[in-house]
């Protein structure tokens, strides 16, 4: 049986790992850390006294190779979905709410609606949103369209959650990329999937299960400090134990971050420049309502947090693009956001003085940075160092941005190189 060496425990790494054992494949899995699921993971937090994911992420129903991962790994039921979609937006400054609800179709008659609609924008401004889709060349997202209320309002919002990337500086493209397979596929494409529990319990620990009953090993606190490359091939992993030998007709898929990739691989082009994302869990049992109640996040504009998600005994929200705050103190930090989510829950204003318990998770090295420079860094799964090695990870070249949709596609990806070979 031959064998293949998966070099992290990420998404991408899993999701190698599942397509190469579903193809008979020997598989080992080395992570580097106590846990599988690199930046989709849940752990206990001691100080808050309750489990909490380190980042938040939005899928959506169009993300086919998240659908296709749940539905392998037989975790449908971690899920909740609504039946429709919607997001609701406030803007801070202004105190007004909205709900953008595209309708199931193709065609987007929903924008005809003023109920669902972005507020006071005109079907000239969606069909110039529309437009991105088309974009080829390395303008930057804030160069895509006119910069009106469907742009500040949706599109920016979008562009930098899904990009991780400020607009100024964030490719149009790949932000073009995602809509083609969510919001111009129509509603039906956009619902959001949202774990139950947590993202361990929902794509980690299901797939980690799915691997074992396949006969596959996951080696925690297996960090592989070196690849020996001899006449084009792998031939030898460095781990904690010593040396693991790679025989002839064996394979390795480097599935680690990438700054980690381009360590073990000295001739690697790979991303060299990263966006940070903070994430911040207050201890509060929100009640929720209306829109926020049936989508369980709202979007904010006009403020320091741009998302916040309402979970079982807290609420957690998500700064994208974070470089210019990721080294302030988590108090200050805090207390920056603590106003927002008062805001966005409608909570009475002397809420603003009593800030509960909280956690940031601050992740310097969240994603690559999606310029044009950066892009032109992502490899193919396929590389020339190593004829027998393949590359994973949403920082290689996806088509799209770093994402879990990529992350998993890349993983599947690295899985048909090695199948070829």
């Amino acid at each position: 049986m031959k064998q293949v060496h998966v070099i992290g425990a990420g998404l991408a790494g899993l999701s190698a790992a599942l397509s190469l054992s579903a193809a008979g494949w020997a598989v080992t899995v080395h992570e580097a850390g106590p846990a599988a699921g690199g930046r989709c993971r849940s752990f206990f937090d001691q100080e808050l006294g309750l489990r909490i994911d380190n980042g938040n992420h939005i899928m959506l129903s169009g993300n086919h190779a998240v659908q296709a991962y749940i539905a392998e790994i037989g975790a449908q039921d971690a899920f909740q979905a609504g039946k429709t979609a919607l997001f609701p937006f406030m803007d801070v400054g202004t105190e007004e709410r909205w709900v953008v609800r595209p309708n199931a179709g193709r065609f987007p008659w929903w924008i005809f609606s003023n109920s669902r609609r972005v507020p006071d924008t005109r079907l000239s401004d969606y069909l110039d949103m529309a437009r991105i889709a088309r974009i080829k060349d390395n303008r930057p997202v804030a160069d895509s369209m006119r910069r009106g209320r469907l742009y500040w309002r949706l599109l920016e919002p979008f562009a930098i959650a899904a990009l991780n990337t400020s607009s100024q500086e964030g490719l149009a493209r790949l932000l073009g990329a995602v809509m083609k397979e969510t919001l111009l596929r129509g509603g039906k494409a956009c619902i959001p999937l949202l774990p139950k529990e947590g993202l361990s319990e929902a794509m980690i620990d299901p797939a980690i299960a799915t691997l074992q009953a396949r006969g596959a090993v996951v080696r925690f606190n297996s960090r592989i400090a070196e690849l020996t490359v001899e006449s084009g091939v792998v031939v030898a992993l460095r781990g904690p134990d010593g040396s693991i030998p790679i025989e002839s007709g064996d394979a390795v898929v480097l599935a680690a971050p990438a700054r980690v990739a381009a360590d073990l691989l000295p001739k690697l082009i790979a991303p060299d420049a990263f966006e940070a994302i903070l994430n911040i869990h207050f201890r509060y049992d929100a009640e929720p309502v209306g829109p926020l109640k049936e989508a369980g996040f709202i979007g904010l504009t006009s403020a320091t947090a741009e998302w916040v998600f309402v979970k079982p005994g807290h609420v957690s929200v998500t700064i994208s693009a974070a470089n210019a705050m990721v080294d302030d103190p988590a108090r200050s930090i805090a207390m920056d956001v603590w106003p927002n989510v008062v805001d966005a829950l409608g909570l009475p204003p002397e809420a603003k003085d009593a800030m509960p318990p909280f956690r940031v998770v601050k992740e310097k090295r969240a994603t690559f940075a999606a310029t044009a420079r950066q892009e032109q860094r992502r490899p193919k799964a396929k590389t020339a160092l190593a004829a027998n090695l393949a590359l994973a990870g949403d920082w290689t070249d996806t088509g799209l941005p770093a994402t879990i949709e990529g992350a998993i596609r890349s993983g599947r990806t690295a899985a048909d190189v090695i199948l070829s070979l």
